[in-house]
């Protein structure tokens, strides 16, 4: 069990115990075999990102934010807003589980819900901390946003390469065309300028006929 899970949990005076067995579900529905980039690897990385983002918040909004960023995806079956809905349950099923104050319950589930449209109110920093996080593999590096792209690809194989070209790049267009990316000035230095690059390389392999749709 990840240490941030568990101190989270504790940090909202939430039964530690009951912090464990949320946490063998949690990594057992992660390990779902038609997850292909939906997993563990990168609930870990939206825990990890979000850390520095959130590290000037109540030790509270702090937690919340640790505890979404687990269990944002912790229900995936590749249809959106369905999957967000389902993962804030799960959470807040646990939470509530655990003892956690109903304020927090709320919160945290809210954190997960607004994933679905990645949408919050401006000063929401918690949320700001989560959504920039959640979109941190944005920009990587060409290597790591490439395999971000292909296990993608594979979490929608129901799609012929023709539909899917079409969806991915709606997708991507709708992406570049916010301006700025990111919310926090913070994740904006950071990811922004890799993150253009790697969506515009992304959107001209599927315009392109017959070109390399990684």
């Amino acid at each position: 069990m990840d240490r941030s899970w568990l101190s989270a949990f504790t940090a909202l005076d939430g039964d530690a115990r009951v912090a464990r067995d949320a946490w063998s579900y949690l990594e057992w529905q992660y390990g779902e075999p038609h997850r292909r980039y939906h997993g563990l690897a990168h609930a870990a990385a939206v825990a990890r990102d979000s850390a520095p983002l959130a590290r000037d918040l109540s030790v509270p909004e702090r937690a919340v934010v640790t505890v979404a960023a687990w269990a944002h995806d912790v229900v995936y079956d590749a249809v959106s807003g369905e999957d967000e809905r389902r993962s804030a349950a799960w959470l807040r099923h646990w939470l509530t589980r655990a003892g956690v104050a109903e304020p927090h319950v709320a919160r945290a589930e809210g954190l997960v819900l607004a994933t679905a449209g990645h949408q919050a109110p401006d000063d929401d920093e918690a949320a700001t901390a989560l959504l920039d996080a959640d979109l941190a593999v944005l920009g990587a590096a060409p290597a790591e946003y490439d395999a971000y792209a292909v296990a993608v690809r594979e979490e929608y194989a129901r799609y012929d390469d023709t539909s899917w070209a079409v969806g991915r790049a709606a997708v991507l267009e709708n992406l570049l065309a916010h301006a700025p990316l990111y919310r926090s000035e913070a994740a904006r230095s950071r990811w922004e300028a890799a993150a253009r690059r790697n969506l515009a390389a992304e959107l001209t392999r599927w315009r392109s006929p017959g070109g390399d749709h990684r």
